[in-house]
């Protein structure tokens, strides 16, 4: 448990680093974009008094070639000079091709009249003009810099986040393949040793009890072997009884639990109902979530589990009057290594997630669960 609460403090700080960077980045920028702008708005108004130098013509010819070099000098910010009557005595600075058509200037002076305050140019004799003039195209991009490069760096995370997840999950499921394959080869041996034995007891005892009992574990032993010789592997589905693998499951787990517990069955489906699935690994399943919820009640309690479909699906709700889960843990429960008990490496319900979501293409997640309230399971199948 401490293993996940560690992960996800890991994941929150790493989330916090990229806004924390993010942020920072965007306020670094926006103090860069408004000092560009005030050295923006002095070179606007240098224009405007170079250009009232000139008009006023009064300089002498070496300083009016520096006034027009100063003019030329602007190739970053574009301006538009204009009379009090929205003429346009002139511009600059303004894309050569868009210039090409007509309408093209009046527009862009009724959008800088809009964006920015003009500066005004006094000729004297009641004449006025007024130089417009907006962001240059470097500033511009500058703006938006600081976003895209948040994005950058969250869509970064998020890719590395993806990759580190699908890279453990595929380890997960080369140690999931290699444990079960392994249990299987070992546990292939005994059996065959013990359905041997068993034969030979009752060959020689028939209708005992000590060979009745001992070839019922046998095909139990068979039954887990398979099992586990099924994971890693695509299963077989064939058409099955869900009610008659429910009730063979719950008769077994019966014989095996405290007189204590109850289970019940509540049917709202058709008794001949079929579905695709694999009976080994089903039952699987329906007995990892019955003992689950043994362990949870502590031996004495109630386990319902109930039928009922709609459309093309069927649901299947286990619920227990056990102690019940905290909401934090709903999703961690079905990871491997997760579990409250003393005992047991918490590998039952991950390896019920897995039968059911990978060999059915179904789902099985907690539909309701409160500490001291009891929990429901709810599996949901395809039909067809």
């Amino acid at each position: 448990m401490d293993i996940y609460r560690k992960k996800t403090i890991w994941k929150f700080l790493l989330l916090i680093s990229a806004f924390i960077i993010g942020l920072g980045s965007l306020l670094y920028t926006n103090n860069l974009v408004s000092d560009l702008k005030n050295e923006e708005k002095k070179k606007a108004e240098l224009l405007a008094r170079t250009w009232r130098r000139l008009i006023n013509n009064s300089e002498n010819e070496e300083y009016i070639g520096f006034l027009f070099s100063i003019i030329e000098n602007n190739n970053t910010v574009p301006v538009i000079l204009a009379d009090d009557r929205d003429n346009i005595i002139g511009y600059h600075n303004f894309d050569s091709l868009k210039l090409q058509n007509p309408g093209y200037l009046p527009a862009q002076l009724e959008k800088l009249k809009e964006q920015t305050e003009p500066i005004f140019i006094d000729l004297g004799g009641g004449s006025k003009n007024y130089i417009y003039y907006k962001d240059s195209i470097i500033l511009t991009r500058l703006i938006y810099y600081p976003y895209v490069q948040l994005c950058v760096i969250i869509l970064f995370i998020l890719l590395a986040y993806i990759a580190f997840s699908m890279s453990r999950k595929a380890e997960q499921n080369r140690v999931w393949v290699g444990m079960s394959k392994e249990t299987a080869h070992q546990l292939g041996t005994p059996t065959s040793s013990l359905s041997a034995l068993s034969e030979l007891i009752s060959s020689r005892d028939p209708g005992s009890g000590i060979s009745e009992e001992l070839r019922r574990d046998v095909e139990r032993l068979e039954k887990i072997t398979e099992r586990f010789s099924k994971i890693g592997s695509v299963p077989e589905l064939k058409n099955a009884n869900v009610l008659d693998i429910i009730s063979n499951s719950l008769e077994y787990l019966k014989l095996r639990s405290s007189s204590r517990v109850t289970f019940n069955i509540h049917n709202k489906i058709a008794d001949n109902t079929l579905i695709p699935l694999n009976v080994a690994l089903f039952e699987w399943v329906i007995e990892n979530l019955c003992k689950n919820s043994i362990d949870a009640m502590n031996g004495e309690g109630t386990i319902d589990i109930t039928l009922h479909s709609n459309s093309d699906l069927l649901f299947i709700d286990v619920s227990d009057t056990g102690k019940g889960i905290p909401r934090s843990a709903h999703k961690n429960i079905f990871k491997p290594g997760y579990t409250t008990k003393k005992r047991g490496w918490g590998l039952g319900l991950s390896l019920s997630q897995r039968i059911i979501e990978l060999y059915h293409n179904g789902k099985i997640y907690v539909k309701q669960s409160e500490p001291s309230a009891g929990t429901v399971i709810r599996i949901v199948l395809r039909t067809k």
